[in-house]
């Protein structure tokens, strides 16, 4: 089993995530590839102090890459998008 810091990689903060949060209380993060959605719901609300309500997981493709006459490709990563109860909030999306 992964440690609960190593299941959670990184928030995930862009436009699309920061309007999900605002009206549907969803919270979107990077998490490990093996991480299961119920090792992910205990991360987030052991990290956190909140009460997971959802937790949602895609695995998001790999990307080419190109810079000048090298070609590479970026990783591929996981998402979770993680709805919270209402009243519950994560203060790193806030501010």
């Amino acid at each position: 089993m992964l440690d609960l810091y190593r299941t959670i990689v990184r928030p995930v903060v862009t436009e699309k995530s920061s309007a999900q949060y605002g009206t549907l209380h969803e919270y979107a993060f990077e998490v490990h590839l093996n991480a299961t959605k119920p090792q992910i719901r205990t991360a987030i609300a052991s990290l956190f102090d909140v009460e997971v309500v959802q937790v949602r997981t895609m695995v998001q493709r790999a990307k080419r890459r190109t810079r000048g006459r090298s070609h590479g490709r970026r990783p591929r990563w996981k998402k979770a998008l993680v709805r919270l109860r209402d009243g519950d909030s994560i203060e790193i999306f806030e501010g």
